[in-house]
C-alpha cells in the first residue's frame, strides 16, 4: 500500500518536472550571446591564472 502511493508520487513528480531540451539548455549560464560568454569565460579563467601572481606580489611587498 505504501509502496504504491510512493510510486504514484514519484511518477507524478517526474511528469511535472519537464525541462527544455537542446544544447545549452542544461547549463547555469546563457550561451545565446557569444560575446558575453567570451567575456565571462575570460574573466573566470583569467582570474584563476592571475591570482597566484597577485598573491606572490602581495607577499613580497609585505616584507
Amino acid at each position: 500500500m505504501l509502496g504504491v502511493s510512493v510510486r504514484r508520487f514519484a511518477t507524478s513528480v517526474v511528469r511535472r518536472s519537464h525541462y527544455e531540451d537542446g544544447p545549452g539548455k542544461n547549463m547555469p549560464f546563457s550561451v545565446e550571446n557569444k560575446w558575453r560568454l567570451l567575456a565571462l569565460m575570460a574573466v573566470f579563467f583569467g582570474s584563476a591564472t592571475v591570482a597566484p601572481f597577485l598573491i606572490v606580489r602581495h607577499q613580497l611587498l609585505k616584507m
